[in-house]
């Protein structure tokens, strides 16, 4: 199970109130075709929203640990029926080109690129 610190949780609660759930654990239960979508879906988001249809709060904590363990990602909210979790994504972004570092522009070049100008 991976753990998160304090402050890397309140960053992810903040990110994932914006989002919706994902998946939809029902009356069945945690199955392994439930598990087979959420690890579908941590491979492609590395944060993730789950609802569960179970009223009984330890039914959904004790999912909220079991699919940490098992999926080695970490628990970072159970607020109602909606369980929270984070994964770093396993493939890198990568990151955006560096800018060219050349010679500076000279002013006349710069006012030629004034507004409106292409």
């Amino acid at each position: 199970m991976l753990s998160l610190s304090v402050s890397q949780r309140r960053d992810l609660k903040a990110r994932a109130h914006a989002l919706n759930p994902v998946v939809i654990i029902g009356n069945a239960g945690l199955t392994p075709a439930v598990l087979d979508e959420i690890e579908r879906s941590l491979k492609s988001h590395d944060l993730l929203k789950i609802r569960v249809m179970n009223d009984d709060r330890e039914v959904r904590e004790a999912m909220l640990q079991e699919i940490s363990e098992l999926l080695n990602a970490g628990p970072v909210q159970h607020i109602g029926k909606i369980l929270v979790i984070y994964r770093p994504l396993e493939i890198p972004i990568a990151k955006p080109p560096k800018r060219r570092t050349g010679k500076s522009l000279t002013k006349k070049q710069i006012g030629s690129k004034g507004p409106g100008k292409k």
